[in-house]
């Protein structure tokens, strides 16, 4: 479809939070999620949006943004925490797909996050892997706290904002686009009750972050 090719950073942001209040609204359109869609798009994709999100059950992307098949780059880790395979991800996304947008979609009630503080109070830690995905996800506890902000809204925003500046530090391929005007990169926060997705970190985009309330 012509809605999702050659856009600007700006216009794939504008897209997705277009899609976002349809699903909030409940008034979803779901588009490019026909027979036809599905043929179109069998010999190649072109995702206007690369999509790195915690991967809770409820945050189901092309659901929650009312989008379709081909739409979305997605990458998803619990508490989205980022590794080798997950930059590679974003950056095939951005570098070879030519997605304008990235987006870190954080969620209210993280596992991770909750874990994650009940370790930095001195709690049990998990055994086995889940052990890892909390100790980097402790970072962003640690430094909120030392901000004065311990709510879980406040860490769940410091750590969507550690990511996002985690990406562009760690992969020189997104932060060459971004200073070329090519890419944009936000995180958002998401509620699970009302199913709003709330902007809180914005690079190379001139999107306005609201001040927290």
């Amino acid at each position: 479809m012509t809605e999702i090719q050659n856009l600007t950073p700006r216009d794939a942001f504008e897209l997705l939070l277009a899609g976002n209040q349809r699903f909030v609204a409940g008034t979803p359109e779901h588009p490019n999620q026909d027979a036809t869609r599905r043929t179109e798009i069998a010999p190649a994709q072109q995702p206007f949006a690369v999509l790195f999100g915690c991967s809770d059950s409820r945050l189901a992307a092309e659901i929650i943004f009312d989008r379709g098949l081909g739409d979305l780059f997605v990458v998803r880790t619990a508490g989205h925490v980022a590794g080798a395979e997950v930059l590679g991800s974003i950056e095939y996304g951005v570098s070879v797909l030519d997605a304008p947008l990235v987006v870190v979609l954080g969620h209210d009630s993280c596992g991770a996050i909750a874990a994650a503080r009940a370790a930095a109070d001195g709690g049990r830690v998990p055994a086995g892997f889940v052990r890892d995905v909390v100790e980097r996800v402790t970072p962003s506890v640690l430094a909120a706290r030392a901000a004065g902000r311990d709510q879980p809204e406040e860490i769940l925003a410091e750590h969507i904002e550690h990511t996002v500046d985690l990406l562009l530090e760690r992969s020189r391929v997104l932060a060459d686009r971004v200073a070329a005007g090519r890419l944009g990169v936000v995180g958002l926060s998401y509620r699970l009750a009302d199913g709003s997705a709330q902007l809180v970190a914005s690079r190379g985009l001139d999107a306005p972050v609201p001040a927290a309330s």
